[in-house]
């Protein structure tokens, strides 16, 4: 990097085998919408989840054409709803342990990961690192940088509520993937973006993805 030049520094955004892929394509999109440069993992499983949910296969050799199909997709299935812009996303490959984001002294703000299968949850508990999602993680853990976990999984057993507890006291965010209704949702889209925008609150990223509470009620059952 050459003197007078700005550091890229990018949140890091996992995207795990969990049902729940929408949420992953609205984080991504008011990322980019917040001028906010994002590199990307999506893991082997998810790969399954997205072609199941979305009937889109994410290729390596054609990422950004699979990308921006996943990103301009609804939340009802409906192609071509959202603009999208790819010039701020670097992709890494899940099985690439080499990869940038595998060393802490790889420039990131932090990571998202959106959504969390319990199997992530376990290896990012445990410190497995066995792909470069789960090993990002610790990184991001050991730097102490922030690292949200979007879980989506019910109902929870014992044994994945006390990796929830660990990753918790360990100094991650987990969220659960739970959509809210006094926002006024009115579309399924609605309820993927609230979940989507308490990410980003948990990141730190403005965004205008969901009406906020301000105190009176009502408030979401009017139309606007």
């Amino acid at each position: 990097m050459n003197a007078g030049e700005t550091q890229r520094t990018p949140w890091i955004v996992g995207v795990s085998g969990a049902s729940g892929t929408p949420y992953a394509a609205a984080v991504l999109r008011a990322l980019l919408a917040a001028g906010e440069s994002v590199d990307l993992v999506v893991s082997r499983a998810s790969r399954l989840t997205l072609l199941d949910e979305t009937g889109i296969s994410f290729r390596d050799a054609h990422w950004q054409e699979d990308l921006r199909h996943w990103l301009a997709r609804g939340a009802d299935g409906k192609p071509g709803t959202f603009a999208v812009d790819l010039d701020g996303v670097r992709y890494w490959n899940a099985g690439d342990l080499a990869a940038g984001p595998s060393s802490g002294s790889y420039p990131a703000k932090g990571m998202l990961i959106v959504p969390a299968s319990t199997a992530c949850v376990a290896g990012v508990a445990l410190g497995l690192s066995k792909d470069l999602l789960q090993r990002t993680a610790s990184v991001t853990l050991k730097e102490g940088r922030k690292l949200v976990v979007a879980v989506r999984e019910t109902p929870l057993n014992g044994q994945t509520l006390r990796q929830l507890v660990a990753l918790d006291e360990a100094g991650a965010t987990v969220l659960p993937a739970s959509p809210a209704f006094y926002a006024g949702a009115t579309h399924i889209q609605d309820l993927v973006d609230f979940v989507a925008g308490r990410v980003l609150d948990a990141a730190g990223v403005p965004h205008r993805l969901y009406r906020r509470w301000e105190g009176e009620l009502g408030g979401g059952s009017r139309t606007t």
